[in-house]
């Protein structure tokens, strides 16, 4: 039997620190650049502040859209409500009644 004496590779001392290193650069990184790391809160505090906007928007539409058909409940009708939902549907107007579409007048400001 025979003892085999091997070399010892310099290079194999560095492997592990270098592996440790990699590791921590790519989390450092990442920490700045990430979906969620420091720099994109600015970001998500620009789309919070716009998000908040279009929650308010949608409140104040919600409360007009109840507030109209509160009108139409059973137990509060409203004479004026009905008769405008009724000529709106039926597409009726007097003689004398001059009718402005809502519809094409916004439809003419978008163009």
């Amino acid at each position: 039997m025979t003892t085999r004496q091997r070399k010892h590779s310099k290079l194999r001392w560095f492997i592990l620190p270098l592996g440790s290193l990699a590791v921590m650069g790519y989390f450092a990184y990442h920490s700045f650049n990430g979906d969620y790391g420091i720099w994109s809160r600015e970001r998500m505090e620009r789309e919070a502040v716009l998000l908040e906007k279009e929650l308010a928007q949608l409140k104040a539409e919600r409360l007009s859209l109840v507030a109209r058909t509160q009108l139409l409940r059973p137990e509060s009708l409203d004479p004026d409500m009905i008769d405008e939902r009724a000529r709106a549907k039926l597409n009726v107007a007097q003689s004398d009644e001059l009718v402005i579409s809502v519809a094409a007048v916004q439809q003419t400001l978008q163009h």
